[in-house]
């Protein structure tokens, strides 16, 4: 089922740094109050920056979610870190806060943090199916503008919405702190995270090499260069051409959009961009084509944003050897290179050929394979299974 992106609603911050002693009583609960976006508390709320996007949960279980809230139903407790630097770190419950800041705030991807998060620059389903989340929680909730007015209207609201009113004036989620510094803070994430929802292999090796050339690249191609910067501490002018030849690299592979069931020739070269296989498929590509294993071995961490410049660059070059208006271009049809005959996008065929074409670059056999190109093509067109 589709998920809904909550993801810009709790900003991401580097937290290693050590634990606040401050020594006075620490919040206990969390209101309603707390989660509008200009309340001193959910200002102050970051995610770690080793925290996967907040897009697990599909449009019933956010509902869900919300009405559990209003409906005064237990819900587990939200496990927060104070930082030395005085911010609060979302340890365990992110979707569950940002469920609620989507309601409150009326942001289910679409809204102004969205926006602002994204650089004015959101995908076309991201932006409907935040249309339809609004619209289920609008029929089976009510508004939080709408519920929040019933309490001063009650007259003019239905019986269902004012009880709902009257029932946020007095809720509240329990608050539990981990206490230590970064360190201990890190590794209850990790195990808690773990024990709870799993964290996908590909998600959760991102997340521990977050400061490597490799996965700095993947996720900038991923979100074309926009969304959480993990690029953030590199000069701006790094920074800036990260964001371009990323947004660059996206637009070869994934543009036009994939619509299904296919009715027409022009699909994107790398399949549907918002979908399961994506993250691996990014890091795959961009390891296969930069020759680095999945267990990174010699890779360090990227201080400057050099490695990560040049890691994009290599991958562009290939991606522009795919298919793409550069000179250089073979014009490897997504049809069929990349896809079954039921149109399926093949990932294994995908990797396939990025790493026979590498091969063509590297013993100089490029203008050999265009001259038997014409057959090679006709045996993948028979043989469905080649490169599987």
């Amino acid at each position: 089922m589709t998920k809904v992106n909550l993801d810009a609603l709790i900003p991401r911050e580097d937290f290693e740094v050590g634990e606040n002693s401050n020594p006075g009583k620490k919040k206990e609960t969390i209101s309603i109050e707390d989660i509008k976006t200009d309340s001193f508390f959910f200002l102050n709320i970051r995610k770690p920056d080793f925290q996967r996007e907040t897009n697990e949960w599909d449009k019933t279980k956010v509902c869900d979610f919300i009405k559990s809230f209003i409906d005064g139903d237990l819900i587990p407790a939200i496990i927060l870190w104070r930082s030395t630097g005085g911010y609060l770190f979302v340890i365990d419950g992110s979707h569950r806060l940002s469920a609620l800041a989507a309601w409150v705030n009326d942001d289910y991807g679409d809204g102004t943090t969205s926006k602002l998060f994204y650089d004015g620059v959101i995908h076309d389903e991201q932006i409907k199916i935040a249309q339809e989340m609004r619209k289920l929680v609008n029929k089976r909730i009510g508004s939080y503008s709408d519920v929040n007015l019933a309490l001063k209207h009650p007259e003019k609201f239905q019986t269902e919405i004012v009880k709902s009113a009257q029932n946020l004036s007095v809720l509240a989620i329990q608050v539990q702190w981990v206490e230590g510094d970064a360190s201990k803070a890190e590794n209850s994430f990790f195990k808690i995270n773990q024990q709870a929802t799993i964290i996908d292999k590909t998600e959760l090796h991102l997340l521990e090499s977050r400061k490597k050339p490799n996965s700095i690249a993947a996720r900038a191609i991923i979100r074309s260069g926009t969304g959480h910067k993990y690029w953030s501490s590199f000069p701006d002018e790094i920074q800036n051409q990260i964001q371009k030849i990323a947004k660059e690299i996206n637009e070869i592979l994934f543009e036009p959009k994939l619509q299904t069931p296919i009715k027409t020739f022009d699909i994107p070269v790398a399949g549907k961009l918002y979908s399961a296989q994506t993250l691996p498929l990014i890091l795959d590509f961009v390891n296969v084509v930069n020759h680095i294993d999945f267990n990174n071995k010699g890779i360090n961490d990227d201080i400057t944003g050099e490695a990560t410049i040049e890691i994009l660059k290599n991958v562009r070059k290939v991606a522009y050897r795919l298919n793409s208006n550069n000179s250089s271009s073979l014009g490897l049809h997504p049809i069929v290179y990349f896809y079954s005959k039921e149109g399926r996008f093949k990932t294994v065929s995908f990797l396939s050929i990025v790493d026979f074409v590498i091969e063509l670059d590297k013993v100089k056999k490029i203008n050999h394979f265009i001259e038997v190109r014409e057959r090679f093509e006709e045996l993948i067109l028979e043989y469905d299974y080649l490169f599987q």
